[in-house]
């Protein structure tokens, strides 16, 4: 039986777990290891479509899925099938009864299973929630580890302040291995900083040992090896050039798996992350708002809000009208991840998150409505967009976000499947 999900962190069950199934995490390829609290899932697709590029086959392990649980791992390049991943999942449960693992946990024993069992020339990491205690970290010797943009979220394991998140984040460095980050405030990159010294990393900040800034459609980088300049990301919106230029210092400062420039370059253009400032496609849900533009994005704290905000009127214009249809988990901070748009947003639908506990769609209505903007409770996304298409809704767009669970929920309602 497994745990009702990541209620008690630690690394025992995990190491437990990894003994009893033959030490399966000590037989990896190299490994790129990411945390951060925003943006470590697109860091690892710019790592994965840059090694791609340069002709490797690579194994990742990322999470939360979006609409199927095989989303999470992928075995050298492929999304892992359902008769690779029954017998894995079976082989970890088997032995592992007494140690009553959670979810995230078996999952991630079944990930390491996998990727030793499957020849692949590099692996890709992501955190699942904080770093120090994460099953992840039960990784002893990873290649190079990186820390995407922090904020605030998943207060009640990791603490309610910055610097002790950044900490959290921070206990992924190891011995030996350099640890490359972001540019923080200076009490989490002094915090960052103590504990990569504690643990004998070398430490890599951005604005110090690398840089980068987009200029005039392309994204200028620079380290010690030299600079070089790419093509602005794919993937819409500023912060998304951040996450590459992470991926690309990553990159840059491991030497077993060689990345040449020209294929640093293809990944600007290749890298792939559903579910971050999306546009969704013709399907069952944008047919019922024709002529709308729709997209969807998963921010679910104040933090990813906050750039989803800045960077929604680069993509439409500031004078485009904008109407958000929105849900949000229970344990996340509604009032935080709504603040950045109601000076913005011509109207607010506000929605249920199926099969998830979730912030009631007349709660978060009321809330919005006492702030002075349009609100209205709606059963589901389809119901909100009906409401909408009643509207004149042809001259803006709508903006479906709060959570990455009612994301997927919507891509997979609109037949839009992750491969």
């Amino acid at each position: 039986m497994l745990s009702p999900g990541r209620d008690v962190l630690g690394l025992e069950r995990i190491s437990e777990l990894m003994v009893r199934l033959g030490n399966p995490h000590r037989k990896l390829p190299p490994v790129f290891h990411v945390a951060g609290t925003n943006g470590k899932g697109s860091t690892c697709a710019f790592l994965r479509a840059s090694l791609e590029a340069a002709g490797h086959s690579v194994h990742m392990y990322t999470s939360p899925h979006l609409i199927r649980f095989n989303e999470r791992i992928r075995v050298a390049g492929r999304l892992i099938d359902d008769a690779m991943l029954a017998p894995l999942l079976a082989e970890v449960l088997d032995c592992s009864t007494d140690i009553a693992p959670s979810f995230f946990e078996a999952t991630t024993a079944a990930a390491f299973l996998a990727f030793s069992r499957t020849p692949a020339e590099a692996a890709i990491i992501e955190v699942g929630l904080g770093g120090r205690l994460d099953a992840t970290n039960v990784i002893g010797n990873p290649l190079v580890c990186g820390i995407a943009q922090l904020g605030i979220d998943h207060q009640a394991f990791l603490g309610d302040d910055a610097v002790t998140i950044a900490g959290e984040k921070a206990g992924i460095a190891k011995a030996g291995v350099p640890l490359v980050t972001m540019n923080y405030p200076k009490g989490e990159t002094l915090r960052i900083a103590e504990v990569a010294s504690n643990a004998g990393a070398s430490c890599h900040p951005k604005g110090s040992d690398w840089d980068s800034a987009p200029y005039r459609g392309q994204l200028h980088y620079r380290d010690e090896i030299g600079k070089l300049s790419v093509p602005l990301p794919r993937l819409p919106g500023t912060h998304q050039a951040m996450n590459a230029a992470l991926a690309i210092a990553m990159l840059r400062h491991q030497s077993m798996v060689a990345v040449p420039e020209p294929a640093i370059r293809a990944a600007m253009g290749w890298a792939d992350w559903p579910a971050r400032l999306q546009q969704l496609g013709d399907g069952p849900l944008t047919r019922l708002v024709p002529g709308t533009p729709v997209w969807i994005d998963g921010c679910h704290n104040p933090a990813s809000a906050e750039v989803v905000a800045s960077q929604i009127d680069a993509i439409i214009g500031t004078d485009t009208p904008l109407h958000i249809i929105v849900g949000v988990l229970a344990n996340k901070d509604a009032e935080g991840i709504l603040t950045p748009f109601l000076n913005r947003a011509t109207s607010f639908r506000a929605v249920p998150i199926p099969d998830h506990p979730h912030h009631s769609a007349d709660d978060l209505a009321n809330w919005i409505s006492a702030k002075g903007a349009d609100a209205a409770p709606a059963d589901d996304v389809a119901c909100a967009l009906r409401t909408l298409a009643q509207s004149d809704t042809s001259t803006g767009i709508i903006l479906i976000l709060g959570s990455l669970y009612l994301a997927g929920d919507v891509l997979r309602k609109n037949g839009e499947m992750i491969e």
